[in-house]
């Protein structure tokens, strides 16, 4: 009768606490706007108000306590480094200044793919596209920020890019966690494995941060030059800007966390889409051959003309924004929100996910249907708050220019070379676009396996071998001399050749020509051994032929 009357004491007692903890955190639990009438009064009512923000104890340490930029709060320092951002990532000179990165790896993608899909028992086989654009987005993120490619195209790492990955993955880990101590104080006693796990985290972050930023002071002050990198960048400006150590470390990692996996994640599960999708898949493919000569190597600045696939990037990131739910955005006064008053301190959330798929909006709202962005110009980059992948305000994203034509570049590069289909035995419709319930990003839940098959493999090849003779054998030809102008002056050459030469090279230049499925690797080594022959003949490449 003792026992029984002791349990039901602590059961009560239990109920007792766990009613004043739903208490507790109901009245803390964040209003979420779901339209974009709300998100306007948000964003841009009062935006001002509202552009604070709240930050978890593993957010304040990552963060050093807001001196970076994305988790600072709204004043001095906020303008300050927005500005410097701005600067540093957002003018039209800085990002041309960084497209020969962005390019560059973005073509060693293409490389990547063509290579795989012809090795001996790959033919046929499909590929996991998350790796090839993982690959993509790590490259491009770590050589802007830190100025290094810490990952080789077969994605071996090296020791350092080992530790960033650790970083990065336990960082996810632990700021992914729900914290009951952060709503209720007392709690945090119950879980010190959890502060220790922020003070080892916090640790490495420094540790390793410091040891980069050593290696550019001292490579300045060998050379007495400023590299193009962001590191580098906030170096040089640290005294011009009164920026502490701890201002540059919480920047550096700003650019990482917010760039390593949202533009592979857009890309992907715009690949599904169109995959899913093989009208606009063949309609954006149709465009490019439009658009983009056969021999041309796709850049940045050809991105602009195609507004078919501009229209794809849209709709993509419409149904799958990268990060779904705005980060918070907090009260510093009091306003109100839907006729309803937001005390100071109280945070708001914005559901990007929700505004992308409101059936007041959007016809056919869960359909993928790019015309409706070539029907109607939506502006993405914060002015149309029907459609806010990069927010808008005072807290829009300062890379917003950099991560889109990264975006589109990567798509359109992909589209041009191969057609892309579901693996064997899996049709369009069943390809799955649920999202991981457990991520921060819009993540896939399931891994994207395609298979690809080359389109116009002579045409797409020419780019690719006047790209690498003008890297590599730059002063064997004349400059301006592209891929098929060489062949036909090389064909002329031929025609006035007899014997065995003559026939030898002219079958040689056919292989190239004709030559389909390959490896792109297959066709420049055989393009070089034509060049090195014509030398051995006493060809002076640096005349015309």
């Amino acid at each position: 009768m003792a026992l029984s009357f002791a349990l039901l004491a602590v059961s009560i007692l239990l109920i007792f606490i766990a009613y004043n903890l739903f208490l507790r955190l109901k009245a803390k639990l964040p209003p979420v706007v779901n339209n974009a009438q709300l998100a306007k009064e948000v964003l841009k009512d009062n935006d001002q108000n509202l552009a604070n923000r709240f930050r978890t104890k593993p957010l304040a340490n990552v963060s050093r306590n807001g001196s970076d930029l994305i988790w600072a709060d709204y004043g001095h320092h906020y303008v300050k480094v927005r500005k410097l951002c701005n600067l540093e990532l957002s003018t039209l000179k800085r990002i041309e200044a960084l497209r020969p990165i962005r390019e560059e790896e973005v073509t060693s993608m293409i490389h990547d793919i063509f290579r795989d899909s012809s090795k001996p028992g790959n033919v046929g086989k499909s590929l996991i596209m998350r790796g090839y654009l993982g690959l993509v987005s790590f490259n491009n993120i770590t050589r802007l920020t830190f100025g290094k490619r810490f990952m080789n195209s077969e994605g071996k790492v090296d020791e350092q890019g080992q530790e960033l990955k650790q970083i990065v993955s336990n960082g996810m880990k632990i700021g992914g966690k729900l914290k009951l101590g952060d709503f209720v104080p007392w709690l945090s006693y119950f879980f010190k494995d959890d502060n220790e796990a922020l003070k080892a985290q916090d640790s490495h972050v420094d540790r390793f941060t410091r040891v980069i930023m050593s290696e550019h002071t001292l490579a300045r002050k060998k050379t007495g030059e400023t590299k193009q990198h962001f590191v580098d960048a906030l170096l040089t400006l640290q005294k011009e800007y009164e920026l502490s150590d701890d201002t540059i470390i919480g920047l550096l990692w700003d650019m990482i966390t917010a760039g390593m996996d949202t533009m592979a994640i857009t890309v992907e599960c715009a690949m599904a889409e169109l995959v899913k999708n093989p009208r606009v898949q063949q309609k954006a493919q149709e465009e490019l051959d439009r658009i983009i000569v056969s021999d041309h190597v796709i850049t940045e600045s050809d991105m602009s003309k195609l507004s078919y696939l501009q229209s794809v990037v849209k709709e993509s990131l419409r149904l799958h924004p990268p990060t779904p739910i705005m980060l918070p955005h907090m009260a510093g006064a009091t306003v109100k929100i839907g006729g309803y008053n937001i005390p100071t301190d109280p945070i708001v959330h914005v559901n990007v996910w929700a505004l992308g798929r409101d059936p007041k909006v959007w016809k056919d709202p869960l359909q993928f249907r790019p015309e409706r962005f070539i029907e109607e110009d939506v502006d993405m980059k914060g002015h149309d708050f029907r459609l806010l992948p990069f927010g808008a305000g005072r807290r829009i994203c300062p890379g917003t220019n950099l991560a889109s034509n990264m975006v589109t570049s990567m798509l359109a590069h992909l589209l041009h070379h191969f057609k892309w289909s579901p693996p064997f035995g899996v049709e369009t419709q069943d390809i799955d676009m649920l999202e991981s319930p457990l991520s921060l990003t819009c993540e896939r839940l399931y891994k994207l396996f395609l298979l690809q098959d080359c389109l116009n493999t002579y045409m797409n090849v020419c780019g690719y071998i006047r790209q690498w003779v003008e890297n590599n054998v730059r002063n064997h030809i004349v400059n301006k001399t592209h891929a098929r102008s060489l062949w036909d002056k090389l064909e002329t050459f031929y025609a006035s050749k007899t014997g065995n030469n003559k026939l030898f090279l002219l079958k040689q230049l056919m292989n190239i020509r004709y030559k389909e499925g390959s490896p792109i690797s297959d066709h420049i080594n055989d393009f070089q051994g034509v060049l090195d022959q014509l030398s051995g003949m006493g060809v002076k490449f640096d005349e015309k032929i």
